[in-house]
């Protein structure tokens, strides 16, 4: 099931693909609606689901919230250590303009970005095994959420290769290579049965890294170009649709 399902998010990975290929004017919608989504897996699912498999606490602290934090921050360095790179390259590329050196140190900030968002893609494969491994509900209900915010990255994986300059073949290929990512994270988890413990500690950890992408990355990136009332109402309609899915399975 749970390869069955990442094959799921392959599917919708190619789908922001070739979106991004494609553009309309309503992405900001579907990510507004991803946001939500992930936001109540988070809160309603996720975060519960860590406290209630992994009970022990640490300095007062319930570990899973630890992790939790633990995962938010995790995912706030990485980025702001990309960013703080590809300033670095954009400053080089601005120097070395007009003597032949600027385009190759521009495209791998666009290849290192996208190899960022496939690896990204295999723990989302990972995640949903990990969730299954937890009760059905968690599977289903963090499917919904790595399905929906793969859209996303499907979009970005193509965008960013093509942005620093790469070719359309090779913005072709890491967005294979992101597609088939969850595919392999999900297999991964049948080799063996993560301990109830540190599956709760995971569940955290994960629950952190998905609130980062839901509120640092995805939110704003809908808003920027269009930020209408719209886009609200289908980030809250997204958290309650997994207020609704998470009773309902309960």
């Amino acid at each position: 099931m749970p390869v069955l399902i990442a094959a799921c998010a392959l599917a919708m990975t190619l789908i922001g693909g070739v979106v991004a290929q494609r553009i309309g004017d309503r992405r900001h919608l579907v990510l507004g609606l991803a946001a939500g989504l992930m936001l109540g897996v988070v809160g309603f699912d996720l975060l519960p689901e860590a406290l209630r498999t992994q009970p022990r606490q640490v300095f007062g602290v319930p570990a899973a919230l630890l992790m939790f934090v633990a995962g938010f921050l995790a995912l706030h360095v990485v980025e702001r250590s990309v960013a703080i790179h590809r300033a670095h390259e954009g400053e080089y590329a601005s120097h070395t303009h007009g003597h032949g050196h600027a385009h190759d140190p521009v495209k791998g900030v666009g290849l290192a970005a996208a190899a960022a968002l496939v690896g990204h893609s295999v723990m989302d494969g990972f995640a949903i095994g990990a969730a299954f491994q937890a009760g059905s509900t968690v599977g289903a209900v963090v499917a919904i959420a790595v399905i929906s915010h793969d859209f996303a990255d499907g979009f970005n994986t193509y965008t960013i290769t093509r942005l620093y300059g790469n070719g359309r073949r090779r913005a072709q290929i890491l967005l294979g290579a992101d597609a088939l990512a969850p595919v392999v994270g999900a297999a991964i988890t049948l080799a063996f049965t993560i301990p109830s413990g540190a599956l709760g500690l995971y569940l955290g950890f994960f629950a952190g890294f998905l609130l980062y992408l839901a509120t640092s990355d995805i939110l704003p990136e809908a808003h920027s170009p269009h930020p209408s009332s719209t886009t609200l109402i289908c980030t809250v309609a997204g958290a309650a649709i997994m207020w609704l899915v998470i009773g309902l399975a309960d």
